[in-house]
């Protein structure tokens, strides 16, 4: 990357941290995933895709890159885990203290225990909205606690942590969230009420928090751990649009793209969906 690229190829004056409402902060990690790797290439396969997205967006009639959207130095720490966590919530909390709605993309996900941190330091009574084929509630794996199997055990103990997706999960990580606040993907399945109960969950600010392994492999296929049975496109921006219009979104990560050099629709979707989410986060502003 380069200071002179900006997000989605927008125009310079569009992307200046003086007056962007938005920073997007990549972070290309991939220290401890345990199967396929190459999170630590989603970054980059993420910003090219954007770079051939158009920005008009039909449903809300915006352009959303208008409201500024700064394309923040990559956080590239990578000397351990931990060093990884701590590096992410320090220019995590930096740029929110600008008063600047924040939002990174992977990277695995254990980035995000350094972003969550930094959000629940900043706001009060912090939800944490996880969508994801995976619980990730260990309290530690591997030997560290911030590994992305770890991703949301403080998000448990230290925030209202409201789980949408989840089809996979270790036995030791049944217990550590509420299950009132776990959405498991087989009984959404059956249930034409789960985005109602997911709202009514929903206190205070919210912070979102979506692995790409959360929607179905058959429309995102590049993920370091595929499984089937997830959300698909609609129902997940139905969510989403959702939860902008009746809650305040703080801020929101995206991780555990693992781009395939020869199908590029995972990396256009990862593209797509982040820029819905500053869509719906603006639409009324625009």
């Amino acid at each position: 990357m380069t200071s002179s690229r900006t997000y989605a190829g927008i125009p310079q004056e569009y992307a200046k941290l003086d007056n962007a409402k938005v920073v997007l902060i990549p972070v290309p990690y991939d220290g401890t995933s345990t199967w396929q790797k190459g999170a630590d290439k989603g970054p980059e396969a993420f910003l090219h895709a954007s770079e051939n997205m158009e920005l008009y967006d039909i449903e809300t009639d915006t352009e959303v890159y208008k409201q500024g959207i700064y394309l923040a130095d990559p956080v590239t720490e990578d000397r351990s885990p931990e060093t990884m966590v701590e590096a992410v919530h320090t220019v995590t909390k930096d740029y929110i203290k600008r008063n600047k709605f924040v939002t990174l993309f992977g990277g695995e996900h254990s980035i995000s225990i350094g972003s969550i941190r930094a959000f629940n330091e900043c706001f009060d009574d912090l939800t944490v909205l996880q969508i994801d084929a995976h619980a990730d509630l260990r309290k530690e794996y591997e030997g560290s606690t911030c590994n992305h199997a770890c991703a949301m055990y403080e998000a448990s103990q230290q925030t209202n942590l409201v789980q949408v997706g989840i089809r996979s999960m270790d036995v030791s990580e049944k217990g550590i969230n509420d299950e009132d606040k776990i959405f498991y993907a087989h009984e959404m399945a059956n249930d034409e009420y789960w985005i109602d109960k997911v709202i009514e969950r929903l206190t205070g600010p919210v912070f979102i928090s979506i692995d790409l392994d959360g929607l179905d492999p058959s429309i995102l296929p590049a993920t370091g751990t595929p499984e089937p049975g997830g959300l698909f496109w609609y129902e997940t921006l139905e969510l989403l649009k959702r939860v902008f219009d009746e809650k305040e979104v703080v801020g929101f990560d995206i991780v555990e793209l693992c781009p395939n050099e020869i199908d590029k629709r995972s990396d256009f979707l990862a593209a797509k969906l982040y820029y819905k989410m500053l869509s719906y986060k603006f639409y009324k502003e625009d």
